[in-house]
């Protein structure tokens, strides 16, 4: 029989969290010691992508050397080595790994609502809680700096986004677990930039996903009858070989989902197979969508698109051994993660193994919609920031202990600050990676050759140079 652990009272978990504050002082974060990382970063970015689909690459690159802030979402891998090098609180929590202004979103809920919440997970794994603190407070500065926003504003809004943090972990280390689990945020029709994405969420239906990604197929007698459209390399439809291994793997995905969700699985033929690229730093990884029609409704009136993506180690895993071997299927890991840390999840999230790679399964575009950093204001920013310090607290207190947490934080700005001067560092630091990139990019670099292995001598020397863009 199994019997569970007894957990530490809340003097304890308490003592735990200003503890910690003798390993890493909260002003210890505004330091960012770039010699202690010594790996070139566009040698970690490269050896990162050894698997991937070796054509789709120079997407990801041209997408990574778009802006800094487009460097920044593909270069986990980086960031993840560079946090490393550095002193840690050892506070312990779930991750969501790629924490940036772009992977907070809304989605249709498990009831149907349109919710806004954390909604990339592909890093997820367990780690001190501030390594997505520090990830998100550079991506708002990033985000500001492509959006045009003047300096002080973006440093306010990094300001407000931890403050909310260090306000909203005092209420949920003072919470009843179950009321913690419950917990909703009501406030955002009232958050500048969430009425835009909101209204873009319920337009995004898949209705309107059907019109988008198919087309009327010439070759099926019933003149109703759909596929996916063809339009390489973004999407394209799948050789037949392709199309069974991605329809075989719906069984074992179907024994990961709850009994009354794979009943309403079941009730859904499979219609159509294709190839998607998606993202930024997840373009070379296999993604194969499913559009399925509903058996007890005409044609085309009952679609669902589910997505099969292919996950692989986190980032991070190289630097959290313990925790990367809590999983071996990374499916599984991202599933889990995305549980852990989420009020509400996609109905049918789910995982499943194709020709030994390992894929997460999820809707694909139903009511998802995010941040247009293009329309983006100061006020908009400070909101959204604001919301996103709320959003960051629950997910981080939901999986991990508030209560440590919220004491290593305290009531003052310290850490708040001390966030904000990491972050300076970090994203002065990424327009310098960006502009190595931009360099290995150009003719006469060594990509025409390699493109998966530029010379050491030669991404160093660049990497290390380059004033700011």
């Amino acid at each position: 029989m199994t019997t569970l652990a007894t957990p530490l009272d809340r003097a304890a978990r308490r003592s735990l969290g200003l503890r910690a504050r003798k390993q890493l002082a909260r002003s210890a974060h505004s330091s960012f010691d770039l010699s202690a990382c010594p790996k070139d970063p566009l040698e970690i970015l490269f050896s990162s992508e050894l698997g991937r689909v070796e054509k789709l690459l120079p997407i990801k690159h041209q997408r990574m050397a778009a802006s800094p802030f487009g460097f920044y979402r593909g270069a986990v891998p980086v960031m993840a080595a560079d946090l490393a090098c550095q002193p840690n609180t050892g506070i312990i929590t779930q991750l969501c790994g790629d924490a940036h202004v772009l992977n907070l979103g809304a989605f249709a809920g498990a009831d149907g609502r349109v919710v806004f919440d954390i909604n990339d997970f592909d890093e997820t794994i367990r780690g001190p809680f501030e390594w997505d603190i520090k990830r998100l407070a550079t991506s708002i500065l990033l985000a500001g700096r492509e959006a045009r926003i003047r300096r002080n504003d973006r440093r306010d809004a990094v300001i407000v986004c931890f403050a909310a943090y260090r306000r909203f972990m005092r209420q949920f280390a003072a919470m009843p677990v179950l009321e913690l689990a419950r917990r909703q945020i009501v406030r955002l029709p009232r958050v500048e930039p969430m009425v835009s994405i909101l209204r873009t969420a319920e337009r995004s239906t898949p209705l309107r996903s059907l019109q988008k990604l198919t087309e009327p197929d010439p070759q099926a007698a019933d003149r109703t009858a759909r596929r996916f459209r063809a339009n390489p390399p973004v999407l394209e439809p799948v050789n037949e070989k392709d199309a069974r291994l991605a329809l075989a793997s719906l069984g074992p995905y179907a024994r990961t989902l709850q009994p009354e969700r794979r009943h309403f699985l079941e009730q859904y033929r499979a219609v159509s197979v294709a190839f998607k690229v998606v993202g930024t730093g997840s373009v070379g990884l296999r993604d194969y969508c499913i559009y399925f029609e509903g058996t007890s409704r005409p044609p085309g009136t009952d679609p669902l698109f589910l997505q099969i993506k292919e996950e692989t180690t986190s980032g991070y895993a190289p630097y959290l051994p313990e925790s990367a071997a809590a999983h071996t299927h990374q499916g599984h890991r991202v599933v889990d993660g995305q549980r852990a840390m989420q009020f509400t999840s996609d109905p049918f999230l789910g995982y499943t193994t194709i020709e030994g790679r390992d894929y997460l399964v999820r809707q694909l575009n139903d009511h998802k919609a995010s941040l247009d950093i293009a329309t983006l204001t100061a006020a908009g920013l400070l909101g959204y920031a604001d919301l996103c310090g709320e959003l960051f607290a629950r997910g981080h207190a939901r999986a991990g202990d508030p209560v440590a947490i919220a004491a290593y934080l305290g009531n003052s700005d310290r850490f708040d600050k001390a966030v904000l001067a990491f972050a300076v560092a970090y994203a002065d630091k990424t327009e310098r990676d960006w502009a190595a990139l931009k360099a290995w990019l150009t003719p006469a670099a060594p990509q025409q050759t390699s493109p998966s292995k530029p010379s050491k001598k030669s991404t160093r020397k660049r990497s290390a140079s380059s004033p700011r863009p």
